[in-house]
């Protein structure tokens, strides 16, 4: 999700995320207080300040991305922990 090795929280994030989901990823982004926006050129970018908005990000991306065969799967394991 975010570029390897190069992570600086002072810069924003560029995601990769397919067009059809970007817009309601960065809506609900901006509902949960993280700065982000739609580009022109297609990216989605991420203002990250702290490892609590790189948690939010990573399963509200996960939330719109992954299959519900993937999410239910991701939730028995939490509640079997």
């Amino acid at each position: 999700m975010f570029p390897s090795n190069s992570f600086d929280p002072s810069e924003d994030q560029v995601l990769q995320i397919p067009l059809g989901d970007r817009w309601r990823i960065c809506h609900r982004l901006q509902e949960l207080m993280i700065p982000c926006s739609c580009h022109t050129d297609g990216s989605l970018r991420v203002q990250v300040n702290n490892l609590l908005e790189v948690i939010l990000i990573r399963s509200t991306v996960k939330q719109f991305l992954a299959s519900r065969h993937e999410l239910v799967e991701w939730l028995e394991r939490c509640w079997d922990s």
